[in-house]
């Protein structure tokens, strides 16, 4: 039996980057990889503007809310990638951690959130290849 790897995205607000990949690894992976997405100041709701890129590809964010990052899902990850919320994320032992220098999509539009995504796509399709062939 395969245990199935479990990727956490992480950032301030869980609001945009972490929520967009979070979108493209569920779709890319399917149920073959867990997701879950966090912020360490998560805000009231997603980024318009990151559901409208992200609409352009057909993954709909609509329906995703912001979510406080716990310890508990860090403790319940294989992979903790951060996109720029720094010294907030809690540690763990034993954990992988990669930190994703992304661009803040927020107060952007939608011309400066595009190639943000597209980065954010190409970092999952990546990380997917790599978890799971």
């Amino acid at each position: 039996m395969t245990i199935r790897p479990s990727v956490l995205f992480v950032c301030v607000h869980n609001a945009g980057r972490s929520q967009m990949a979070a979108g493209y690894l569920r779709q890319f992976a399917g149920d073959k990889i867990e997701v879950r997405s966090a912020g360490s100041l998560p805000a009231d709701q997603i980024n318009p503007i990151a559901v409208e890129a992200m609409r352009e590809e057909g993954i709909d964010l609509a329906a995703e809310a912001p979510k406080i990052l716990t310890t508990e899902a860090v403790q319940a990850s294989d992979v903790v990638i951060t996109m720029g919320c720094g010294d907030a994320c809690p540690f763990m032992p034993g954990k992988r951690y990669e930190d994703w220098k992304l661009d803040d999509p927020a107060g952007q539009g939608i011309d400066a959130v595009r190639p943000i995504r597209d980065e954010i796509k190409a970092r999952v399709q990546a990380l997917v290849a790599e978890l799971i062939g």
